[in-house]
Order: structure tokens, then C-alpha cells, then sequence
């Protein structure tokens, strides 16, 4: 798929809401047009005595454990956005408010599906601006307890990703993609987070995943599957880590360039952008102008922390 060449929003706004996955508060969202150059805006509708806008953009995050959360100079921070970046990232959606009542995107079924289909129901609409991408000009790699990330120049973007595991439901995986809006409906937007039974305690006692449950998470036990229906997928697990991969790079904006990762997750992600953007020969801003056929452009009905999880 050749890049997008102009910016996008959504023709009308759009509204959902549902537990959040971390904090376990009920939150509502709303998806807001916005104009040319706005970017992927965060608003913070419970927030009324300083700043509540969070741009999402790469040195706005400041928390990868378990999550990607974001925040502005004001202290204001938003929090489990990967999934939300991920469908908007795979739409190529540009401008954008989302105003939300809460401190973190709600899980929904702990997919990014949810949200490619708000993203239908308000349909999108290109805008009379070039779009921005990230030019990667060459390899850069970083390692960070175990897990390893590289992007490099490639005409698009393209994600290998693998995992490894010992539990027996999970295993050695691997997928590779280019994401578009079509590849990603089909592949990756219906893959759920996932979670170690042995973890679940951890993470509440650390304030985490108090809205977990087998509504919005896979959860696997000594190599079982705890949740009545299944998989999704054979590989759903690295298929919703190519889906967390692809929301945690648009914080960037869209990239153009080969990523793989190996045993990753939302620290190396985040540790990637940060180094490919600590060297200046590594990549460019430039406006592409190539096109794309309507049918794939129209949808239709900064700290780096250990993560204990998926």
C-alpha cells in the first residue's frame, strides 16, 4: 500500500463509553473533527482548573508500564491509549479531539475493533493539506530487559513482530503486516490484550488492571485459556502486540519504515522513538505524493519503565 497523501479527520463526531482497564472507572469518549495540522488532541472534560488538552505526540509520554499513558506540562495525563492510536493510525486520521470524561481510554472488549467502528459510523473525511510523514533514513536499534526493537528505511510501514513465552497457550509467535485500514480490520483490530493468570494479582496491587476482566482481556493460565470463547485468532497474542506496536508509534504521527520487534511491548516501543529521534541523520519530516485508490482511503457503516505485563 502506497502512503496517504492528504491529512483526515472524521466528518462527524462520534461517542462510546465503557470501564477503563487500569483504573476501573467508567468513561465517556467522544471523537471530535478537528482542522488541518490540529494532530491527535486529548481533552480532559473532568479537568476545569488548568490545561486539559494532552497532545499525543512522542515527548508527552510519561508512563509505559502496561500501558501508554501521556501528559502535559500542566501535570494533566491520559492513560491506555494504544488501542484508540492504533485505529486512528490504521485509518489515517490526522486531526482529531477526543474529549473524555476521565483519566483513561475506556478498554471496551480490550480490542482496537471498537474503535475502527466509530471511526466508520462517523466516516472520514480528507482534508485540503499535505499529509506529514516520518521518514526513516536509516537502521536504528535498541535493546531494554530482554526485548529488542529496530526501525528501518522502508517505502512504507511494515511491522514484524515476535513473541516468546513459556506458557504453552502462547508459545514462540509471529506476524508481519503492512496496516492499512483494510489489513488491519482483518488481522489485527479484533486481537484483545492479554494478561498471566499468576500476573492479575500483581498488577491490582499495584493499581493496575482493576477493570480487568474476561470481558476485555485474554487471560491464560499454565497454558490454558480462561476465557469461555476462545481465541480469536491462533496467534492473537502477537497479533494485539503489532496492534499496541502500531498505536505507540503513531504518537509520532505516520511512520514511514520497517519495524520488527522481538519480544516487545509498550517500554521498547516507546524506547525505539526515543532513540530514533536522539539522532537527527536517522530520519526526516517529508510530505509524500503519492495516491492511493478511494476504496483504500475511505472507511464506510518521557519515561521508559519496565512493564510487568502485556
Amino acid at each position: 500500500m502506497r502512503p496517504i497523501n492528504r491529512q483526515a479527520t472524521l466528518q462527524s463526531p462520534a461517542i462510546c463509553g465503557g470501564i477503563a482497564l487500569h483504573s476501573g472507572e467508567r468513561v465517556k469518549l467522544t471523537l471530535k473533527p478537528a482542522p488541518t495540522g490540529t494532530g491527535i488532541v486529548f481533552i480532559r472534560t473532568d479537568v476545569t482548573d488548568r490545561d486539559n488538552r494532552v497532545p499525543a505526540r512522542p515527548e508527552a509520554v510519561c508512563d509505559v508500564r502496561n500501558c501508554t499513558k501521556i501528559e502535559n506540562a500542566a501535570g494533566v495525563r491520559v492513560g491506555t491509549i494504544e488501542h484508540l492510536m492504533a485505529a486512528l493510525a490504521a485509518s489515517g486520521i490526522d486531526n482529531l479531539y477526543i474529549e473524555l470524561d476521565g483519566p483513561e481510554v475506556p478498554a471496551m472488549d480490550g480490542s482496537s475493533e471498537p474503535y475502527l467502528k466509530l471511526i466508520e459510523s462517523a466516516q472520514i473525511e480528507r482534508q485540503p493539506a499535505p499529509r506529514r510523514y516520518v521518514e526513516v533514513l536509516k537502521t536504528v536499534s535498541v535493546e531494554l530487559g530482554g526485548s529488542t526493537a529496530s526501525i528501518a528505511p522502508h517505502p512504507t510501514l511494515r511491522l514484524d513482530v515476535s513473541i516468546e513465552y513459556d506458557d504453552a497457550a502462547i508459545g514462540h509467535q509471529r506476524v508481519v503486516i503492512e496496516p492499512n485500514t483494510r489489513s488491519f480490520r482483518d488481522r489485527l483490530a479484533s486481537a484483545r490484550t492479554f494478561a498471566r493468570q499468576h500476573e492479575v494479582a500483581a498488577l491490582q496491587d499495584a493499581g493496575l488492571g482493576l477493570g480487568g476482566s474476561l470481558d476485555n482481556a485474554v487471560v491464560v493460565d499454565e497454558g490454558r485459556v480462561l476465557n469461555p470463547e476462545g481465541l480469536r485468532f491462533d496467534d492473537e497474542f502477537v497479533r494485539h502486540k503489532a496492534l499496541d506496536l502500531l498505536g505507540d508509534l503513531y504518537i509520532a504521527g505516520p511512520v514511514l519504515g520497517q519495524v520488527r520487534t522481538h519480544r516487545g511491548g509498550h517500554a521498547v516501543n516507546n524506547a525505539l522513538l526515543i532513540a530514533l529521534f536522539a539522532d537527527p541523520t536517522a530520519w526526516r519530516f517529508t510530505n509524500t505524493r503519492a495516491t492511493i485508490s478511494d476504496e483504500m482511503v475511505t472507511v464506510t457503516p518521557s519515561s521508559v519503565l519496565e512493564e510487568a505485563s502485556a
